[in-house]
């Protein structure tokens, strides 16, 4: 059961006609004590719910339609403790259950859980809107009612006069000069664009068309480019890395760190956040995430030469300036505080280690190249042990590991990289498993909390990069349990979690309604925008104690989060958390579509 509060308006043309379950229905009550995928699940395939707090030894499945109508009737089984909310938990399992159908799980003495379907695209509407969010994200275009219905706006930011900062002044750009730099997506609940962080998104959604070509190749978004010859999804990345190319200081290679005011913007639409905006500082980090992603795109957009007539190689060139840029300044840190002549204080995406970055970088160029020089620069074999673990905006290593494994058989002549590049695969392929078996161990089941270092800033793309990489490992090994597992994170995104939300705004029955996000908070419209994922649950809260006097329900890691619009530290968006979660709900599509 998906549902979204949407008034009848041109809507139907764009976002109803993509997502047809979406209903004006009121949310139906569920136990808060039955946490499971409020989306629902593949008849073929597992499907759980996580109990808390019930001394009942069954549960029940009903009929959401008739709920005298029991469909199927299972053993509650004690699970133990999960640590990161210190719940006592017990497993419904209703995997064998495969009847199409809207259902509710029945606990005696809690009632009934939040409805949810069993379909053989159940995941298809979430899919979508997870990768619709990014066209809701764009800078510099007006969201007509055609494409985004009551979220229409002005458009924004065209920053086509962006200032050059004393800090970016190199040659002939002086401070003060005046450069275009337009396009891109606002990165997360604020209106910047930042280098770094767009790195791992864009390199995932790239991953996503990669791995399922002949899906993504199907996907009809609704975007304004859906009518030309190229995928939406193509065409969606390309309004980001058309802006990632301006990023680039011709002159040297050199790539600025950020687009940005010096100050966040208020609670205000993008056409009334007018506010001077600058490229800042180049850093060593940002060259090598732009070299890394446009070698990554050179690769793939070859396929669409004829679309994109010189594209490919743009992109290559473009990478390999900006990596021949890093090796020559190997030291070049961000650091905000140093900014001066304005003051720069919007996100720092700060990184004092750009080994990994210079592993990816390097790996990515050794394949879109095939120049052993970038090979022998990765150097494979010493370098996994330090890069081979969940990736996030810091930590693109993984992302490094995933290229070449994925390319082990495209270097036959090359005995020295082709034995590398199967350690590659081998060992990566190793840790999913590991990995897999540490989650369906847990308490929920779930590979999310199997450490408690997950609960981090934007925990929830960390269960969805775990659920990538074992995603990409399954693609190497055919090994079906990581997909199970993968499917487990999907779970807990959606519902199975010990907060009981379903982290994407506008799908499930308890989803967040006050994200830390300008654009939803500024449109006069009570719901958000759907499609975008919350950041989850933070132990850290950072944003108190000046959150309106908001308190955290508790401070246990799996159940720290409010839905409230100042916790920007559990409830804000960003386009690095979008990503992951949608290469895993489309991959699932992909996959369940081939069985």
């Amino acid at each position: 059961m998906k549902k979204v509060l949407l008034s009848a308006s041109p809507f139907v043309l764009g976002l109803v006609a993509l997502f047809p379950h979406f209903s004006n229905a009121q949310a139906t009550l569920g136990s808060e004590s039955i946490r499971l995928n409020q989306i629902g699940f593949y008849p073929t395939g597992p499907k759980m719910a996580i109990v808390v707090g019930s001394k009942a030894s069954k549960f029940s499945l009903i009929s959401a339609a008739n709920q005298k109508d029991t469909v199927f009737a299972g053993a509650l089984v004690n699970s133990g403790i999960w640590e990161p909310s210190g719940e006592e938990t017990s497993k419904a399992d209703f995997s064998t259950f495969s009847k199409s159908g809207s259902y509710i799980v029945y606990v005696n003495g809690l009632g009934n859980s939040y409805p949810f379907d069993i379909l053989a695209n159940v995941n298809e509407e979430v899919a979508k809107a997870s990768l619709k969010a990014y066209y809701f994200q764009r800078t510099a275009i007006e969201l007509t009612p055609e494409f985004a219905g009551k979220f229409a706006r002005a458009a924004g930011h065209p920053d086509d006069k962006v200032i050059v900062h004393p800090s970016a002044a190199f040659g002939k750009r002086t401070a003060g000069s005046i450069i275009s730099s337009p396009k891109g997506w606002y990165d997360a609940g604020d209106y910047n664009k930042y280098i770094v962080n767009s790195g791992i998104s864009t390199y995932t959604l790239l991953a996503l068309y990669e791995d399922f070509k002949t899906y993504s190749d199907g996907l009809k978004l609704n975007i304004p480019e859906s009518k030309n010859q190229l995928p939406d999804l193509i065409d969606e990345i390309n309004w980001n890395l058309r802006w990632m190319l301006t990023m680039q200081d011709p002159q040297d290679g050199g790539v600025y760190h950020k687009l940005t005011n010096p100050n966040f913007d208020g609670s205000v639409q993008p056409k009334d956040a007018t506010a001077p905006r600058y490229v800042v500082k180049k850093s060593t980090a940002a060259a090598l995430d732009f070299a890394a992603v446009m070698a990554q795109a050179s690769r793939i957009y070859k396929g669409f030469a004829k679309q994109m007539p010189g594209f490919s190689d743009s992109c290559l060139a473009a990478s390999k300036k900006a990596y021949a840029w890093a090796k020559k300044n190997p030291t070049v840190y961000y650091i905000q505080s140093e900014l001066t002549d304005p003051a720069i204080v919007t996100g720092a995406y700060d990184d004092m280690n750009v080994k990994d970055e210079f592993f990816w970088a390097a790996s990515e160029l050794f394949v879109a190249t095939g120049d052993v020089t970038y090979f022998k620069e990765a150097q494979v074999e010493t370098s996994l042990a330090e890069n081979l673990k969940i990736p996030d905006w810091q930590s693109v290593g993984m992302l490094g590991v995933y290229t070449l494994a994925s390319n082990a058989n495209k270097f036959p002549a090359n005995k020295e990289a082709t034995t590398a590049l199967t350690l590659a695969k081998t060992k990566f392929v190793e840790a999913a498993k590991s990995l897999k078996t540490k989650a369906f161990a847990s308490a929920y089941g779930v590979p999310m909390g199997t450490e408690m270092s997950d609960f981090v800033w934007g925990s929830n793309a960390v269960a969805g990069n775990q659920g990538v990489f074992l995603l990409k490992a399954y693609l190497l090994s055919q090994d079906k349990s990581l997909v199970d597992a993968a499917e487990a994170n999907a779970d807990y995104l959606l519902g199975r979690n010990a907060t009981g939300y379903s982290f994407l705004t506008g799908f499930g029955e308890k989803s967040p309604k006050n994200p830390h996000h300008r654009p939803s908070e500024s449109d006069g419209i009570e719901e958000p925008i759907p499609g975008l994922v919350a950041g989850g649950p933070n132990p850290g809260q950072q944003d108190l104690p000046n959150c309106n006097g908001q308190k955290y329900p508790s401070n246990k890691a799996g159940l720290s989060y409010m839905d409230v619009q100042c916790s920007y530290a559990s409830n804000e968006i960003a386009i690095n958390w979008n990503a992951p979660f949608a290469y895993i709900l489309n991959a699932l599509e992909a996959i369940k579509k081939t069985k």
